[in-house]
């Protein structure tokens, strides 16, 4: 390789050598989104008795690759070395979480590049072994053993309650969400792990979250003239529309940008398959 184009390209190469050797992390922004699985809603027509119950953790889920900490979408957290110190070899799929009603501390803490001191306050709450063989209850003991092995971890696997029948799904749902509880997860435990959505995985919600890409800020009007009035968002399916409520004067003075991903409650969907009576929740940043 000759010439000045040559000797610039060789230039090139060697900086970007040089530049990976001194910050490896530079190679580790993100990674290959796990292959997650993913549960469809409850419907209440479904068979659940002698399934596992447990609760619907709102944090940020987090997955052990067996190496590092990801984010659903592949990105990595930055979680403190003593964090995962003891973790397994294996990989494990849990929440990132405090304490119920607490997302906002959780996301900004486990999302923040530098780890701070606030991470001390949070705990892996391990929900499934993926890959691991054999049912449902067998992949949990896996773990369980793990950490029964390495005790002082921030690990905790969450309780699984078999159900014996709707009515005492409905009391457990009524137990959770008076105390501030998101819902639940039910699952058939007999079955092998499997990636993708599944009737055989379900949540249970009084109402559902949902995410949107903000295209556009609508101004607001009267009291609200001057400030955002609305968020006009993009679903996944295509379908657009405005949010307009759920949000603090705060926020509406400073407002997420287009682009953003924004997390939103709403009640089902109209004929015009848009969300009904939908609310604000939160920027999404995982």
């Amino acid at each position: 390789m000759t010439g000045p184009r040559g000797f610039h390209r060789t230039r090139i190469l060697v900086l970007a050598f040089f530049f990976l050797a001194l910050f490896p992390w530079a190679l580790m922004a993100s990674a290959e989104p796990p292959a997650l699985q993913k549960a469809q809603r409850y419907t209440g027509e479904e068979n659940i008795t002698g399934w596992f119950m447990s609760e619907k953790l709102d944090g940020i889920r987090g997955y052990w690759t067996g190496s590092q900490l990801v984010t659903r979408k592949g990105k990595i957290i930055h979680a403190p070395a003593w964090f995962t110190q003891a973790f397994p070899p294996f990989e494990l799929d849990g929440e990132l979480w405090s304490k119920r009603d607490d997302f906002t501390f959780i996301q900004s803490t486990v999302m923040d590049k530098k780890p701070s001191e606030d991470w001390a306050q949070i705990t892996y709450q391990i929900f499934e072994v993926p890959n691991a063989p054999g049912t449902f209850p067998t992949r949990l003991a896996k773990a369980t053993r793990w950490f029964d092995h390495h005790p002082g971890t921030p690990a905790r696997i969450i309780p699984q309650i078999p159900c014996q029948d709707r009515r005492h799904l409905d009391r457990y749902m009524t137990d959770i969400t008076k105390n501030s509880g998101e819902g639940l997860i039910i699952k058939d435990p007999a079955l092998p792990f499997h990636t993708g959505r599944s009737p055989h995985v379900l949540k249970v919600k009084q109402t559902s979250d949902m995410e949107g890409v903000i295209v556009k800020i609508n101004e607001g009007k009267g009291k609200y003239k001057g400030m955002m009035g609305s968020l006009k968002l993009k679903l996944k399916s295509g379908v657009e529309f405005n949010l307009g409520t759920g949000f603090s004067d705060a926020l509406r003075k400073a407002p997420p940008q287009p682009g953003t991903v924004v997390t939103f409650r709403h009640h089902g969907f109209t004929p015009a398959k848009k969300p009904r009576f939908a609310s604000y929740l939160r920027v999404r940043q995982d």
